[in-house]
């Protein structure tokens, strides 16, 4: 591991609740594709199963950013257990009634309840950032590993979930799904000293994370950038059934995780200058021009080569992403802000993979990856259209966090207490 990597874990608890993270996150990238994986094999409906994704995708993103609030508030322990049960209550209802062929009706409301499962990766990165608070450089290095870890579910976690559909039993990858994530919870909850202390007077006096005009700007953002991710899901599953190998769909998107991934590796070696927000604005443009090789693939290989190229730029626009965040918002709702920009990506990932499911159904699926092309256009228009809210607001000679010595993206400097910014 690169001295940077290994120089963050020398603080006791480190490997332990990021591991735990790592298991945590899994159901993100094997729950909704193992569901239309499931529920394709089960009905052979690329709509119906698109729909239910982002029936659960939605409901993620009402529910995550409410137990968020809650966590800063009371703590991980005591509002993440009893959120974990019921998600995985309703993920057990989903697959009984996906597998008794029960009414689409109560598919949809299993699916609705199973969003209630809370955002992992956000728990993480807020011990990271209580820990290094005050060490930009360490905190850039250590959200460039949890992308790293991020990726490395995105890598796996297809693999395994639409392997064990396809080739046990269609249920299968969600089951495995909701295993990791009873898994992963329980041990992050079990670790008690390095668990961000609550702040119960701060986080109720000034409202909702999402009054403050920069979050607004990224979660804007990351809703098209979901609807590029779901839509990749979907179209991608569907265009490996028309070759004749639906199970190099896991592969192939395995492919392009590991291309944010390895980015994400590279870019926490770097120290970087200047503001985030310009970095921030050209990995989502170049999110958007990597769509449109995709547009051009006929084959499995040529998409996979098209995917690795693709995911260059997701690992380090998500870390920038991080640096902003922590920034545009209070300290004392860190991990709601953090959630935001999940719900962000939750909503466009409910509405890329509906999209792409009817496209799928209508027109085929290399049509389908027209829905991606879109929204990587719409992202980038909004990231321009708010990128003067993201911009520092202070002169130059009085520049900041970094410039005062603070870290880089310290919410303190750039925001009041009621979440609106300074200037």
């Amino acid at each position: 591991m690169p001295s940077p990597y290994r120089a963050i874990f020398g603080r006791p608890g480190t490997k332990s609740f990021s591991a735990a993270g790592l298991l945590g996150r899994m159901p993100l990238s094997m729950l909704s594709i193992g569901v239309v994986t499931m529920v394709s094999q089960l009905t052979g409906r690329y709509g119906l199963a698109g729909a239910l994704s982002a029936t659960l995708a939605l409901s993620a993103a009402v529910l995550g950013p409410q137990i968020s609030r809650l966590v800063d508030r009371h703590g991980q322990r005591r509002v993440l257990r009893p959120a974990t049960l019921v998600s995985l209550a309703a993920v057990a209802g989903l697959l009984l009634s996906a597998q008794q062929r029960w009414p689409d009706w109560v598919l949809f409301a299993f699916s609705a309840g199973a969003g209630c499962v809370p955002s992992v990766g956000s728990m993480v990165r807020a011990r990271w950032a209580e820990l290094y608070r005050g060490s930009p450089r360490e905190l850039h290095t250590a959200y460039s590993w949890e992308s790293i870890v991020d990726e490395m579910c995105f890598i796996v976690g297809p693999i395994l979930s639409i392997g064990l559909s396809t080739a046990w039993f269609p249920e299968a990858g969600p089951l495995l799904a909701g295993g990791f994530l009873a898994a992963g919870v329980f041990w992050l909850t079990a670790q008690r000293a390095t668990e961000p202390v609550p702040h119960r007077g701060e986080q109720q006096a000034g409202g909702s994370a999402l009054r403050s005009r920069g979050l607004q700007v990224l979660v804007g953002t990351f809703v098209a950038t979901g609807a590029i991710f779901g839509a990749i899901d979907v179209v991608t599953v569907a265009f490996a059934e028309e070759a004749g190998h639906k199970t190099a769909a896991s592969l192939v998107l395995a492919v392009y995780a590991l291309g944010s991934c390895v980015a994400g590796a590279v870019f926490g070696l770097l120290h970087l200058k200047g503001h985030p927000s310009r970095r921030w604005v050209i990995g989502v443009c170049a999110m958007a021009v990597s769509m449109v090789p995709l547009q051009l693939v006929g084959s499995l290989p040529l998409l996979a080569a098209a995917l690795f190229v693709a995911g260059l730029s997701i690992a380090p626009t998500m870390v920038t992403t991080m640096a902003l965040v922590e920034e545009h918002v209070p300290r004392s709702k860190l991990t709601e802000g953090m959630t935001w920009t999940s719900t962000g990506l939750a909503v466009g990932v409910a509405l890329g993979s509906s999209a792409a499911g009817w496209v799928v159904d209508a027109a085929g699926a290399e049509r389908g990856y027209l829905v991606p092309g879109a929204s990587g256009v719409l992202a980038a228009l909004v990231a321009f259209a708010g990128y003067h809210r993201l911009r520092p607001r202070q002169p130059a000679a009085a520049a900041g966090p970094v410039a005062a010595g603070l870290p880089e993206g310290g919410p303190a400097a750039a925001e009041r207490p009621d979440g609106q910014p300074v200037g």
